[in-house]
C-alpha cells in the first residue's frame, strides 16, 4: 500500500500524474540511489581480434546518487571476463555493474569511472540500452562513444584518468626479500643455462624454437655480440603486430622442481614497453587447461597475465598499474619470480627489489590481485618459454642470458 501525505496545491498535478503512471506499472520513484533522466553512460572500447577492454563513465546528471547499478546490452556475442572499480556480472547479453564500497556516491553533475575486459567470438556490435539505477540514460536512443568502425589488432587497456572517488586507503601488500641472501650462481637449480653450449646460429640442444598459436616475422638466434656473461646469449627479434609469436622452450624436465618454483632470468631489451599487451616469458600450467602463465607488459609496465581468462596482475586500472614498474631498456636486468602452486601465490623481484603490484599473496587486494583471485588458482607449471608475443603495434629486440629455475631462490 502506498500512503500519500498531504501536499501543497501546487504539486497536485504532479501527484496526479505520478498516480496515473503508477497505474501502468512504469513509475520511477526518485531516491538517493536513483538517477535523473539526465543521466549519461559513456562506453569507450578498445577492441582487437577476439577481445576488448572498455572504459565506462557514469554521470548521474542533476541528481546525486548514493549507490549505482549500471546495465547495458551487447549486440553480439561479447562476454565480460573481468572488471575494475565495479562488481560486474553478465546474464545472456545483459551486463550489470555495481559500485564498490568506495565509489558509490556520485554528486550531482559529477561522474565516476570503471572498466571491463572481455572476449567475443564471431560477432560484435555497439552496446545499447544503458541505464543507471533502472533509469534509461543518454536520452533517446543511447549512442555509446568511441566504437571503432574497423577492427584494430591492438590491446591497449583503458587510458582514462583514475576514478573521481579515491581507492581504498589500505596500502598494497609488500613482499620483502628473504632475511638470508639467496645464493648466487645456480646452486640447487634444475635448469641453469648461460647458452655457452650453443654452437650454431639458432638455439638447439637444450632449447627448441617454438611459435605458439601462430608464427610470423619474429626470430630467435644465438648472439655473441651482446651477452650478460660469457660469450653467448639468445636474441629475440620481436616483430610488431598480432601473430608474430616466437619463443625458445627449455627441453629440461622441470617436473622435479615441485610445487614451489623459483626462476631467475637476465633480460635486456631496446624498446620501452608499449600500451598494448606483450609477453616475454610463458609457462604452461597443466592445472589450467595447459594454458600459459605469462609475464610481459601492458600500459607501459610489467604485468603477469593468465591466458585462460586474461586476468592480470596487477589489475589494469590506473592505480593498479602504478603498483608495477617498467622493465628498464638498454641494460641487463635481473628478473626473479616465485610461484607457489600449493598456496596459489606469486612473487616477483626486479634487480633484487620486490614489486608490490606483481605480488599475489592469497588475499585479494583491490587494484592488485583482486581480479587474479576471481577464482581458485593452484598452478602446476611444466615448462619455460622465453621470447615475444605482441598483440598490437609493439616491436622489441630482447636478449636472454643466465637463466635458472629451481625449488629455492637463486638470486642475481
Amino acid at each position: 500500500m502506498t500512503i500519500l501525505r498531504a501536499r501543497p496545491a501546487s504539486t497536485l498535478a504532479v501527484v496526479a500524474a505520478l498516480a496515473a503512471v503508477t497505474a501502468t506499472g512504469t513509475a520511477v520513484l526518485t531516491s538517493p540511489a536513483s538517477a535523473a533522466q539526465g543521466c549519461r553512460v559513456d562506453y569507450t572500447p578498445n577492441q582487437w581480434p577476439g577481445g576488448f577492454t572498455a572504459n565506462v563513465k557514469v554521470s548521474p546528471g542533476d541528481t546525486a546518487v548514493s549507490s549505482w547499478t549500471v546495465t547495458w546490452t551487447y549486440a553480439g556475442d561479447e562476454r565480460v571476463t573481468n572488471g575494475w572499480n565495479a562488481t560486474v556480472s553478465q546474464s545472456g547479453s545483459t551486463v550489470t555493474a555495481r559500485n564498490m564500497s568506495y565509489n558509490g556516491s556520485i554528486p550531482a553533475a559529477g561522474a565516476t569511472e570503471f572498466g571491463v575486459q572481455g572476449t567475443y567470438g564471431s560477432s560484435r556490435g555497439a552496446p545499447t540500452g544503458f541505464s543507471l539505477n533502472g533509469v534509461p540514460c543518454n536520452g533517446t536512443g543511447p549512442t555509446p562513444t568511441g566504437v571503432p568502425t574497423t577492427m584494430v589488432p591492438t590491446t591497449p587497456p583503458p587510458t582514462s584518468a583514475p576514478p573521481t572517488t579515491p581507492p581504498p586507503t589500505t596500502p598494497p601488500p609488500t613482499t620483502p626479500p628473504p632475511t638470508t641472501p639467496p645464493p648466487t650462481g645456480c646452486a640447487g637449480a634444475v635448469l641453469c643455462d648461460g647458452f655457452e653450449n650453443q654452437t650454431g646460429s639458432a638455439p638447439s640442444g637444450d632449447w627448441t624454437v617454438v611459435n605458439p598459436d601462430c608464427s610470423g616475422a619474429g626470430t630467435a638466434t644465438i648472439d655473441t655480440a651482446t651477452t650478460h656473461s660469457g660469450s653467448r646469449a639468445v636474441r629475440i627479434n620481436g616483430a610488431a603486430g598480432y601473430c608474430n609469436h616466437v619463443f625458445i622452450r627449455s627441453n629440461k624436465n622441470l617436473g622435479s622442481v615441485g610445487s614451489v618454483r623459483y626462476g631467475r632470468i637476465w633480460v635486456r631489451h631496446t624498446t620501452a614497453q608499449p600500451t598494448e599487451h606483450t609477453t616475454m616469458m610463458a609457462m604452461t600450467d597443466s592445472a589450467d587447461g595447459n594454458k600459459d602463465l605469462r609475464i610481459g607488459g601492458q600500459n607501459g609496465a610489467l604485468q603477469w597475465n593468465r591466458a585462460s581468462d586474461d586476468a592480470t596482475l596487477p589489475e589494469q586500472s590506473p592505480a593498479g598499474v602504478a603498483q608495477s614498474v617498467p622493465l628498464p631498456t638498454n641494460r641487463w636486468a635481473c628478473l626473479e619470480f616465485m610461484v607457489d602452486g600449493s598456496a596459489g601465490q606469486l612473487r616477483t623481484w626486479l634487480d633484487g627489489t620486490a614489486i608490490a603490484g606483481l605480488t599475489a599473496d592469497g588475499v585479494p587486494t583491490h587494484d592488485i590481485d583482486g581480479q587474479w583471485y576471481n577464482r581458485t588458482w593452484r598452478p602446476q607449471l611444466t615448462d619455460l618459454k622465453l621470447g615475444w608475443e605482441s598483440y598490437g603495434g609493439g616491436a622489441d629486440t630482447l636478449w636472454y642470458d643466465d637463466v635458472a629455475v629451481g625449488s629455492s631462490r637463486i638470486g642475481c
